[in-house]
Formats: structure tokens, sequence, C-alpha cells
């Protein structure tokens, strides 16, 4: 079993979509897909040709939305089996693909792999490139371990006991943060951006849009048009990593997110 890709998914309900859509295309330099599903609820997030997609959107018919993984094989099946044995439970079995949810509750998604290699370039000194894991204190352990182990990835611990990173093989457009929260709430997902210069790339979401929520040491959580919170990380958009100077290995704020209706690719 093998992972070859990533999907983020953005996740917002209907009135709402458009907005995101507008927002997350300037953000990432992309172009909105021909929707697609049963009720034309998902687009892909086209960046210039010579590049792979790596985030989508979705409408959920339920619920505020916010954020999820997809998981790319080309053993699709494979990846679901190993998944049940640390632990996951199915939600949904769909041909060729599949909706689960970790230990802590998280869902995502087990999708094919497509061939894509290529990552989108950073765009105007950002890059998306983390979908930060919000986990209660009593499931954090496990879900930890369930991540680590279903990857394969390598683990970086943070400065502060509340982050982990998992790192994927080079190549591959997205880590995933692993973010203890301070209480105990619904296992959640957000995006975060890495950005050369955070002052430079708050000025310009605010331009299309976002609203400043709070600020950290080395980030700022934004809201955007479609209401979901993000952030902004103080990190080289190229590698992930923080700059020489930190001394952390991973940077997000805690940030209250609410978990999305079962997702899909």
């Amino acid at each position: 079993m093998t992972i070859r890709w990533t999907c983020a998914f953005v996740d917002r309900p209907a009135e709402r979509l458009a907005a995101a859509q507008a927002f997350w295309t300037a953000v990432t330099d992309t172009r909105v897909s021909a929707p697609r599903g049963g009720d034309d609820e998902f687009t892909t997030l086209l960046p210039a040709p010579g590049a792979d997609a790596c985030v989508k959107v979705q409408q959920v018919a339920t619920g505020p939305g916010g954020a999820h993984l997809d998981l790319c094989s080309p053993d699709v099946p494979g990846l679901v089996r190993r998944a049940l044995d640390l632990g996951a439970e199915q939600v949904a079995e769909h041909e060729g693909w599949a909706v689960l949810r970790s230990p802590a509750g998280q869902l995502w998604c087990a999708v094919p792999w497509h061939g894509e290699s290529v990552r989108p370039p950073v765009v105007a000194g950002s890059r998306l490139d983390q979908v930060s894991l919000d986990i209660p204190p009593s499931r954090y352990e496990t879900e930890a371990a369930f991540w680590a182990e279903l990857t394969g990835w390598e683990s970086l611990t943070g400065s502060l006991p509340e982050f982990r990173v998992l790192r994927p093989p080079a190549g591959l457009p997205l880590r995933i943060l692993l973010q203890r929260l301070d209480g105990e709430q619904p296992a959640a997902a957000h995006l975060d951006l890495a950005c050369a210069d955070i002052a430079a790339t708050r000025a310009r979401h605010e331009e299309l849009g976002a609203v400043h929520v709070a600020d950290g040491r080395h980030w700022t959580v934004l809201r955007d048009p479609a209401g979901g919170v993000y952030c902004l990380t103080g990190r080289d958009p190229e590698t992930g990593g923080l700059p020489a100077v930190a001394s952390r290995a991973v940077t997000p704020a805690a940030v209250t997110s609410r978990a999305a209706p079962p997702p899909r690719p």
C-alpha cells in the first residue's frame, strides 16, 4: 500500500460555495473545474499546465463545513484494509473509493491515484501545504499513532508538545499536522499555508475578503469569505520548514473548528 498523492478539501455550505471558490482560486492561482458529482457538489482547483491539482472544493449538505484530506493510492482496497486494521471505521463505500473515519472521528477519503506527481508552485510567497487535524486530548496519542502508521511518513515533534508533523516523501504536496486541542471537543480539520512573509500574505488575503481572527508567535488565524478558519504560518513555502532562526518544528495556533459531514472526493 503506497500513498502517491494527497488532496486538501475545502468543505463549505451551498450558499457559501461560490465565495469559497472565488477566494481559494485567487489564493492558489488556480481556476475552478467543471462541477461533478450527483449534485454538482465537487470542483477541483486547477493549477497552470505542468502542475497537478491538490486542492478541491466540496459543497456540504449540512453544517458549516470545514476541511478534510484525501489520500490517493494505486491500491485503494489495500489502503482501506490497512486503515481498518489500524482502527479506522468505514463510513461509506463507493465504486473505486471510500469514506473513512479515523479513531478520533476525523473523516477522510481513500481515492485512486491518477498519476499526479508535480506540486503546484508557490503563489505570491505562500503555498497551501498542510492539513491540520485538530484532536481532543483524550484521543491525541491514538490518533497520532494511527496517521503515522497509515502514512509511514517521517514524524517530527515540535518544541511545544501539542504539535507533531508528518512529513511526506519529497514531491507530495501536503503535510499533516497533528494538533492537540485544549479541550474535549469533536475532532476537526483546517488548512494551513506556509508563508515567506505572513504580514504580506495576510494583507493580500484580506484584500480578497478574509477576516483576521487571532495572532500567535509564528502564525496568524484568518476566516475566509465563506466562513472557514485557516492559518498562515511562518514557514518556508518551498520546503515547509521553519526558518533557521525559529525554535519550533511546527507553528499553527490551536484553532476551534467544526467537522464537516462525510466527505467525498
